[in-house]
């Protein structure tokens, strides 16, 4: 029996933070998360939290700017309610793609979230597959960026008959690391697809570097938006003889086009894991997986509040 602890969950995603709570054993805190009718947000912790360990548990998805608040509020909240130690634990961390100066007068959102979050008295972060990981030292405070990967291969162990067969792509060069770190655990071959942008969200050319003809072709990324990559580099691997395709994403915001551009794609199906809610997408789209990474998260909570080390999660998955 875990003491000493309260969990609590912001609106983003209630469902995940129910199966976390679930898996730890504990009931999640009593919260009255509402609006004023001016659209500010208003915050009431329901129960003390006095010499507690907190954890706030809220995703940057959705209504992000709204669910960013919501979470500084609550942190703010606990801290001037005497809790003893506050982390928030953030599945997908908003404005990550903001992480770097890359234009005149750009600018690096991430850090300003990472300030945010430490002045309203987070001591703590635990959040799940970083943009860019160099986001970890935009904070003076502990940051556990914990890795889908493990769930990852299960699941491609799990639902690709053939994945012996398989060649593990990434469809930018920056997530090569990710790419081969899955390619080795699985014994596998990677390839990479090169991308040249005209602007932010459109991809101009994209070139194959990687043998992929009569292989099961994996597509791995960190985040999938409107998919315009991900669709590209599905008919690339197409032309370039591909068995089959599968992508499998990390964080599945799926916005604008999405959805009907994988319903379009060759791809057998898209797996994506539940640290943005996924269920309203998935009766829209019959090629839509979720894997489920609460196990995960949990697992963290629990090493973090019993002050065990978190870095077997790197490379184990807890289920």
């Amino acid at each position: 029996m875990m003491t000493n602890i309260k969990l609590f969950s912001g609106n983003s995603h209630p469902e995940l933070s129910k199966l976390i709570a679930d898996r730890l054993g504990i009931e999640l805190g009593k919260v009255n998360l509402k609006k004023f009718s001016s659209q500010e947000t208003s915050v009431e912790i329901g129960e003390s939290v006095r010499g507690e360990d907190v954890y706030i548990i809220q995703s940057g998805c959705g209504e992000v700017n709204d669910n960013l608040m919501e979470l500084l509020i609550m942190i703010s909240a606990c801290k001037t309610a005497s809790a003893s130690r506050i982390t928030a634990v953030i599945p997908c961390f908003p404005y990550a793609r903001q992480d770097k100066k890359d234009k005149s007068r750009a600018p690096v959102s991430a850090k300003l979230v990472a300030n945010m979050l430490s002045v309203a008295g987070a001591e703590h972060i635990i959040t799940m597959d970083l943009h860019a990981s160099q986001i970890q030292g935009f904070f003076d405070i502990p940051v556990d960026n914990l890795y889908a990967g493990p769930a990852v291969i299960r699941w491609i162990k799990t639902n690709i008959s053939d994945w012996r067969n398989a060649v593990i792509v990434s469809p930018d060069a920056g997530g090569a690391k990710r790419v081969t770190a899955i390619a080795d655990q699985l014994k596998v071959n990677f390839a990479l697809i090169h991308k040249e942008r005209k602007q932010a969200n459109e991809v101009a050319s994209v070139v194959l570097v990687g043998d992929v003809r009569d292989k099961v072709a994996i597509l791995v990324d960190d985040m999938a938006d409107t998919c315009g990559t991900m669709g590209l580099a599905a008919e690339k691997l197409q032309e370039a003889g591909a068995q089959s395709l599968y992508a499998i994403m990390t964080h599945g915001v799926l916005s604008g086009p999405a959805l009907s551009r994988i319903a379009a794609s060759p791809l057998e199906c898209m797996a994506v894991t539940n640290t943005i809610p996924q269920e309203d997408k998935k009766t829209v789209c019959d090629k839509l997986r979720v894997v489920d990474i609460s196990s995960i998260l949990a697992e963290a909570i629990r090493r973090t509040h019993n002050g065990e080390s978190v870095s077997y999660l790197f490379s184990h998955d807890p289920e």
